[in-house]
């Protein structure tokens, strides 16, 4: 049980399972069976970019006495976790290829997963850290998608996608970014500071929520107003309280946003 504690404190689970539901929620509508595959293919896929970031990272995590993490407190093994890592890479593979066929292959090992362990081998310690996150979160709904036969994602959710997940990146970084810097990582994030990132992820968000509003045919649905007045009301606080209200107001955002795009979709 340690083992499989330590395995489940080590993939990340937050993030993972947000992500997760996320496909999920996007999925909903079609046969049991594709969604059974979709979600199934982006847990495997979360679970492996988790563990691949851990084992990464464990030395640094151990020479900063980091308590919350297994490898580092020596809960589970490296061995361990690089075998969970590459059981989950193989599950991912062939679930990907069993829900999206060759597309979903490429879409989601490819750009989705392949993404995330670019982030963790040296991309999120450059100028360049948001790039894997919007490359993933854009193609995510894509990916999700095809599985399902809805064919090709319209523009403007790959654009909500990548908004979301450039948003999601310096909200995630900001609790973590005066370690981060000690240790010398310097992505987008560490570079622009800390005030200059609260301040553009609620604007991500926002505009995130007027696509949502504005882009898909049609007229725009009074909920899209309704949606867009909410963000902009939240960002205020996102921009000018202090303590963790700027956080959770942008955080509500982009829950607000998740929900317009599953609406939507």
């Amino acid at each position: 049980m340690s083992t499989v504690r330590g395995l489940a404190l080590a993939c990340h689970p937050l993030p993972s399972a947000a992500v997760t539901v996320l496909a999920l929620l996007l999925a909903l509508g079609a046969a049991p069976v594709e969604v059974a595959l979709v979600v199934g293919a982006v847990l495997t896929g979360q679970l492996a970019i988790g563990w691949h970031n851990d084992l990464l990272d464990a030395a640094r995590d151990r020479a900063a006495g980091r308590a919350d993490k297994p490898l580092a407190r020596g809960d589970v093994s490296a061995r361990t976790v690089r075998a969970a890592l590459g059981g989950a890479l193989v599950l991912t593979v062939l679930l990907s290829l069993a829900s999206g066929g060759w597309l979903g292959l490429g879409l989601h090992v490819g750009l989705v997963v392949g993404s995330g362990l670019a982030y963790n081998a040296g991309l999120k310690a450059t100028a360049w850290s948001w790039m894997p996150y919007a490359v993933a979160f854009g193609t995510l709904p894509a990916f999700v998608w095809a599985s399902v036969g809805r064919g090709t994602a319209p523009w403007w959710v790959v654009v909500v996608g990548a908004l979301l997940g450039v948003g999601a990146h310096l909200l995630n970084v900001l609790p973590d970014l005066e370690e981060d810097l000690r240790a010398g990582i310097r992505g987008l994030p560490h570079r622009i500071g800390s005030r200059a990132s609260r301040l553009l992820a609620p604007l991500l968000l926002v505009t995130a929520t007027l696509v949502l509003a504005v882009a898909p045919p049609g007229p725009v649905p009074a909920w899209g107003w309704v949606a867009v007045g909410v963000a902009a009301l939240l960002a205020v606080p996102a921009w000018t309280a202090r303590g963790k209200v700027p956080f959770l107001a942008a955080i509500g955002i982009a829950l607000l946003d998740v929900v317009a795009l599953v609406l939507v979709g």
